[in-house]
């Protein structure tokens, strides 16, 4: 599963990062780095781009850049 695929409201952890496309390197100085726990909080009409909170931050991720952030899902089940 890649970050593009969360839901609005699902979490995540990262589990593994493609760094080969262009930008992915300045979303890891942001926080998106292999074992953040993120959130997919909304996204703009269109679903592009996405709006993921990492370490309390929000951050806007394009879609095609989120296709490179391997993640796992977090269970909100307490």
């Amino acid at each position: 599963m890649t970050l593009r695929e969360l839901r609005p409201g699902q979490s995540a952890r990262i589990e593994k990062v493609d760094a080969s496309q262009p930008g992915v390197v300045r979303l890891m100085v942001l926080g998106l780095t292999e074992g953040a726990d993120v959130q997919f909080e909304n996204a703009a009409i269109g679903g592009d781009p996405m709006e993921v909170t990492v370490f309390g931050t929000a951050i806007s991720v394009r879609r095609q850049q989120a296709s490179s952030f391997s993640v796992s899902p977090i269970s909100t089940d307490d």
